[in-house]
């Protein structure tokens, strides 16, 4: 193909949109849509078939929150559930991170739809594509196959990491087979791994430029990676992540802000990211991470105890370092604070961001000091409940279009797999030195330069290392509701108080920082001058998992829900 293959997915969706059951998550198509004799006649209904999973592997924020404004991809939104992020609109998306969701929870219902949608499409694609093998090119054929199956596996690795065991359909359903119980976990996980191991098996490492985008074998290995430590196969997870490693095409960036600007689209550290391009695609854009000044509406904001969660530059964490200045408390950081968060003091979106005591705000950088607003109680109250905005994904070439970005985002990068591979070897007690470089190299990227890990630090002191890496590292990227799941500590940072900058920012003494990099504010002095956002809570017993759509539970008597909903 000689054109980028974004053009062709606006096409593709609307061949395959007659295929989907809005109804029904399990996608009986072609039951509704075209026959098996009228489709799939020649190659390039192939492709277009195939271009358009990847048009529906994105969905923004607000087709699961009908009303809400346009925002980033759900591979962004899911940290507003965790401890270290919040969502400001009365969704049901922030049902979740307070603990008082149900199982008509419209979020977590529309991911469970709309996952099964994308498998239903894989289904009919992998049913039906044998009838066109003879009039496609082999090696395109073959690489269709394992796109196809990579994103059905990717859609399956995603449902059994928020629902635990689910249906396992791999076919095109009937009316007679709709029904379906619940598969054991450990099967659909085996299915996962054999369906990434086939995609890797047949996809290339590389495509060309027109081609960006594309599920690649790195991608298909760093899912099976993934996947696998979160479900502790760590033989499974490390070896998987050694094969990315090994394939010597990815590398970590040099410049980290890079990977979340538009210049992303051109890292050796993206091993895939979603497409957008206009009139075609669009993800929304930064509108909702702004505060208000700038334009946006600052409905996604990151908490105080991730701000505080950051190491000093000396390698220690603030209720420990000599380098920590309550007075100025941005002073000596991991450089990684200021690229993921919008500080108060710093530049953001060409505004001066800046708090004050009951109104967080931005000051246009160009006005001068005597002009500027200082107190906007009465017209800028909201501009950042949490008194700090995500930088992330924020880039002035957005400012023309701040609901109409098209900057790549990232669903899988290099560091991940670095991160990955160390978790799992460490789990493992595998201690080599392979494993203190694949830690290091990410923390001591060119613009971060944070103190390496020692070698022949124990177990214990490693486990410690990584879980807080992966926060540092990979905030407001998706990965934070399955870590404190899979590491059972959801039940002690997803309850009480979520806190918020205090007033002027300014704490009597650093609150205690645990192994996992999670504050304790309980002795802080002025802990009543705090920010509380929000009450949380987390049943141990029901919250590890989302519930299973009540839809489901009552039109398929074989669907069991899961405890306590």
């Amino acid at each position: 193909m000689k054109k980028y293959f974004t053009y062709y997915i606006i096409i593709a969706t609307a061949l395959l949109a007659v295929q989907a059951c809005n109804k029904d998550y399990l996608d009986k198509s072609p039951l509704n849509g075209p026959s098996d004799a009228a489709f799939f006649k020649n190659q390039d209904e192939l492709l277009l078939a195939v271009n358009g999973l990847y048009r529906a592997m994105n969905k923004p924020m607000d087709e699961y929150d009908p009303g809400q404004l346009e925002g980033p991809n759900i591979s962004l939104m899911l940290d507003a559930a965790t401890d270290i992020g919040y969502e400001r609109n009365a969704s049901d998306l922030q049902k979740i991170g307070t603990g008082n969701h149900d199982a008509n929870n419209t979020y977590t219902q529309g991911l469970w739809t709309d996952f099964y949608k994308v498998i239903g499409r894989c289904n009919y694609i992998l049913d039906n594509a044998e009838k066109v093998k003879p009039l496609t090119d082999a090696v395109l054929f073959q690489r269709s196959m394992g796109e196809t199956r990579f994103i059905r596996a990717y859609m399956y690795q995603q449902l059994i990491s928020l629902f635990g065991g689910v249906p396992l359909v791999t076919h095109t359903l009937t009316l007679e087979t709709a029904q379906l119980p619940r598969s054991e976990k450990q099967v659909v996980l085996d299915f996962i791994f054999a369906e990434l191991d086939s995609a890797a098996a047949w996809l290339p490492k590389t495509y060309p430029a027109a081609e960006s985008g594309r599920a690649t074998k790195g991608a298909a290995l760093a899912i099976k990676a993934r996947v696998a430590l979160y479900n502790e196969k760590w033989k499974v997870a490390a070896e998987a992540a050694k094969a990315v490693m090994d394939l010597n095409v990815y590398k970590l960036e040099d410049n980290f802000p890079r990977l979340f600007s538009y210049d992303n689209k051109n890292s050796a550290e993206v091993i895939l990211a979603l497409q957008y391009q206009l009139p075609v695609l669009n993800w929304g854009g930064p509108y909702p991470i702004l505060c208000r000044n700038a334009g946006g509406a600052s409905n996604k904001v990151p908490s105080q105890s991730l701000v505080d969660a950051y190491e000093c530059t000396d390698g220690l964490t603030i209720d420990k370092s000599p380098l920590y200045d309550p007075a100025k408390p941005f002073q000596h950081r991991d450089p990684r604070l200021g690229y993921t968060i919008a500080l108060p003091g710093s530049i953001f979106f060409n505004y001066q961001f800046e708090t004050h005591k009951d109104s967080l705000t931005c000051w246009n950088y160009n006005t001068t000091p005597a002009t500027r607003i200082v107190n906007q109680d009465a017209v800028n109250a909201y501009a950042s409940f949490s008194g700090y905005c995500w930088r992330k994904y924020i880039d002035l070439k957005d400012k023309d279009n701040m609901r109409m970005s098209t900057m790549s985002i990232t669903l899988i990068r290099y560091a991940e797999v670095l991160l990955t591979y160390t978790e799992a070897k460490m789990e493992a007690n595998e201690l080599d030195a392979s494993v203190f470089k694949a830690i290091n190299d990410v923390r001591q990227r060119p613009g971060v330069n944070m103190p390496e890990i020692p070698v022949g630090s124990t177990q214990a002191a490693l486990r410690a290392a990584v879980r807080k890496e992966r926060m540092y590292e990979l905030a407001y990227e998706g990965f934070r509701l399955f870590d404190i799941r899979r590491w059972k500590i959801a039940e002690k940072v997803m309850k009480g108080p979520f806190y918020g900058r205090v007033p002027r920012g300014l704490l009597s003494n650093a609150p205690a920082i645990d192994a996992n990099g999670i504050a304790d504010y309980s002795q802080v002095a002025n802990k009543a001058d705090m920010r509380v956002i929000e009450v949380r809570t987390f049943n141990a017993g029901r919250d590890y998992l989302w519930p299973i759509p009540y839809i489901e539970t009552q039109t398929d008597p074989k669907m069991v829900q899961n405890p306590m909903y």
